[in-house]
């Protein structure tokens, strides 16, 4: 191992150090001091009594569950249904109780979005549900909610986010006269929305801006095993959101699966026309799924989300959160060195081309 990856394992194991003991507690157990957004009752799945830890979700107080249904892989796909609704009707089953989709996860037709709220029109009031704007300005914005909250069969979301925040120049967008801001202040005040929160994967820097200057509720991030080697959200983005006392959403856990040892990289020029610029893939990873989804959640995280391609893969998910205990700092440094050689395809979205 070189200096540079030593540096980043150390790098990560102060960013773990600063954030275990209290911040995590904090998130895990006790109560909450913010207001609610308004008087909408928070969501109650009863099979949430099930034995899943739950955490606090930030300022907003809602308990979720430590794991989350995630709107992408089989709820991305087109004409789909009979795979992806019943994923959705399941993961609720199993006392999932905080699903995200986004207005572009299924392309123009929305896929994601149409099936999750298939589900949503008669179990609406089961789950904390969480949309997201791509679109810069409040008009693209308001427009996307407006569509949102028609295909999700709803009248209102949990949580708007601004999707994809990954260079200053989205922040400047976001927060100019015109900008999106103002569609997600609006939507709130007019109770179309209870929270807002705002997204990334890409570099941290542009997140930490976005949250310096509006105090969101939550912010959802990418965080696994591979971050500590390559711009890492660990070292300074994650401890600015605890100590704004944000909720916090785990994502990318798996990297696309890139960072486990089951993975079949597909055909390269696949891989070349899905992510423009990223790196390419050429190798299983060195993690289980558990050690995967363990590491992510031994962070101060409320929550981490995954998409499912099957009713068994959620099953899974849902069992290894039943079962989870916090790692150790040598098993997650341990972790860590073990996603060195892969890092940079299981980080494949810190890599691909912006602008």
């Amino acid at each position: 191992m070189g200096k540079r990856t030593s540096d980043h394992q150390q790098a990560g194991r102060r960013a773990f150090l600063k954030l275990g003991g209290a911040a995590a507690a904090g998130l895990m157990g006790h109560a909450a001091s913010g207001q609610t957004a308004d008087a909408t009752p928070a969501p109650q799945n009863p099979a949430a009594a099930l034995p899943m830890p739950v955490r606090n979700l930030g300022r907003t107080g809602y308990k979720a569950g430590i794991f989350s249904l995630g709107g992408q892989a089989a709820l991305e796909r087109p004409h789909n249904e009979a795979v992806a609704v019943p994923i959705v009707e399941r993961a609720l089953d199993l006392g999932v109780n905080y699903i995200d989709t986004s207005s572009i996860y299924g392309g123009p037709a929305r896929w994601s979005e149409q099936y999750i709220g298939q589900v949503m029109k008669r179990r609406r009031a089961q789950t904390f549900l969480a949309s997201k704007t791509k679109e810069r300005t409040r008009d693209g914005s308001l427009r996307m909610i407006e569509k949102s909250l028609q295909l999700l069969q709803t009248d209102h979301l949990d949580l708007w986010q601004l999707h994809d925040i990954g260079l200053m120049e989205d922040v400047d967008a976001v927060f100019a006269k015109g900008g999106a801001m103002e569609a997600l202040r609006q939507a709130q005040d007019q109770k179309m929305v209870r929270y807002l929160g705002v997204t990334g994967h890409f570099r941290p820097d542009a997140l930490m801006e976005a949250i310096r200057r509006h105090p969101f509720d939550t912010i959802l991030m990418a965080l696994n095993a591979a971050d500590p080697h390559h711009f890492s959200f660990m070292d300074q983005l994650l401890p600015l959101a605890v100590e704004k006392q944000m909720g916090i959403i785990g994502m990318k856990v798996p990297g696309r699966s890139r960072l486990l040892a089951s993975w079949t990289p597909p055909p390269l020029e696949q891989q070349r026309h899905s992510w423009e610029g990223a790196v390419i893939a050429t190798t299983p990873g060195p993690l289980t799924m558990r050690e995967a989804l363990y590491y992510s959640l031994s962070h101060p995280v409320s929550t981490v989300i995954i998409g499912c391609d099957s009713i068994a893969q959620l099953e899974e998910n849902v069992q290894l959160a039943r079962e989870f205990t916090p790692l150790s700092q040598h098993q997650m440094a341990s972790l860590a060195e073990r996603a060195e050689p892969v890092s940079k395809q299981a980080l494949f979205f810190r890599f691909v081309t912006r602008g």
